[in-house]
């Protein structure tokens, strides 16, 4: 008998909501087996304990290796990682992360980027006003500041930047081809390879530097071939997923009766009503995971090998979390939740994404009060063959 096929999300009906047939699994906890799209057969876990206990433990659940570790092969050679960083696990995990957390992370760090945040923002915004209506949001303000945002951290120049979009596309769009994914990224790692052995020799003012000093004091000081891999996520994953989460938000609080109206009436409110759409929405499909050792989960078995499947979304629309789980609320105040990860494999790059859309809602609420769709809600086209959720496309206007 064929397993279920794992359900996906359908924006075409219900724009802002996982499927609905995870509120069932929610409601008492458990454990289903289904078929995913990509052909494994795998356990999907879709409660807020459930989904927290298996990204929480590293031990039972490991992360796999990704497609990107056959490009990080060409570089560097028996220096190499096995595997891309956020697939490693345990020790090697930790020693990585210790040496790249801080430079994105820190409180000060992050303060002294307040600026240039809100300095690129605030351009952006401008340049939007001045332009014809309608307005691309995605392409033309989302992706324009997140593009900036991570490029200037890391130092990337202007004429450079498309590789990060290139390297994006491959790596997000479900139907790409190892041999594929290989061609879009071995530009972008090839560059990145070269700008660690300059930062080397010249250091700059930007995080990839401060990684090179940061790791020279450690017991394992971090090869070339590890601050490429480490730089190119930061870049891929600054550039596509928050900009997709920018522009998420911003049609999810313009449908929301109520929502974005109280973000204008009161702009403060940006860091809860920021926190509250990462909650809310969620911007993937889906995290993957492998049992390394036989367990048991909700009570139900599940052999070493075996694939899970935490559908974040889900978990954060659980009634554990908030009775009200399943409305947008821009004042709630911040808490718990799932939207970018739990445990040691947690997004590295959450509070500069923080950052960016807290700054970003800010300043349209302040400046743009007007702002809306310029087409209906069912006319925007939606990202397809993506582990990415929200549009591809955003028409705005103001007037």
């Amino acid at each position: 008998m064929a397993l279920p096929a794992l359900p996906l999300p359908r924006e075409d009906r219900r724009p802002f909501d996982p499927p609905p047939e995870y509120a069932e699994l929610r409601a008492a906890p458990r454990v289903a087996r289904v078929a995913c799209p990509t052909g494994l057969d795998a356990w999907l876990v879709s409660d807020y304990a459930g989904v927290r206990e298996v990204l929480g433990d590293g031990r039972r659940f490991s992360a796999r290796p990704g497609q990107a570790a056959h490009v990080l092969a060409a570089f560097g050679g028996p220096d190499a990682p096995v595997q891309g960083f956020s697939h490693l696990d345990g020790p090697e995990h930790i020693r990585i992360r210790r040496n790249f957390a801080p430079q994105v992370s820190h409180g000060r760090r992050l303060a002294e980027l307040q600026p240039l945040v809100q300095e690129i923002t605030d351009e952006a915004v401008t340049r939007m006003l001045g332009s014809p209506e309608p307005f691309p949001l995605h392409s033309g303000f989302s992706t324009a500041i997140t593009t900036a945002v991570i490029a200037e951290l890391i130092g990337v120049p202007q004429e450079r930047r498309h590789l990060l979009h290139d390297a994006a596309t491959a790596l997000f769009t479900t139907s790409t081809s190892p041999d594929e994914l290989r061609r879009a990224l071995e530009p972008l790692f090839t560059y990145l390879y070269g700008l660690v052995a300059t930062r080397r020799v010249r250091p700059g003012d930007d995080v990839l530097s401060r990684m090179i000093e940061h790791s020279a004091d450690s017991e394992r000081p971090l090869t070339d071939a590890e601050l490429t891999e480490m730089n190119a996520a930061l870049l891929i994953a600054g550039f596509d997923t928050t900009a997709s989460m920018i522009t998420y938000g911003l049609v999810c609080l313009l449908n929301t009766p109520g929502q974005w109206e109280k973000l204008c009436a009161d702009p403060d409110l940006a860091a809860s009503a920021a926190e509250e759409l990462v909650r809310y929405l969620g911007v993937g499909t889906g995290l993957l995971r492998q049992a390394t050792q036989d367990t048991v989960l909700h009570g139900q078995p599940i052999k070493a090998g075996d694939y899970v499947v935490v559908a974040v979304q889900s978990g954060n629309r659980d009634t554990a979390l908030h009775p009200d789980a399943d409305s947008l609320d821009v004042t709630r105040k911040p808490g718990a939740h799932l939207g970018f990860g739990h445990g040691a494999h947690a997004c590295v790059g959450q509070q500069i994404a923080r950052l960016e859309l807290t700054t970003v809602l800010g300043a349209l609420a302040r400046r743009v009060p007007a702002l809306r769709l310029a087409v209906p809600l069912e006319e925007i086209v939606w990202k397809k063959d993506s582990v990415v959720r929200g549009p591809a496309e955003l028409p705005v206007a103001w007037s």
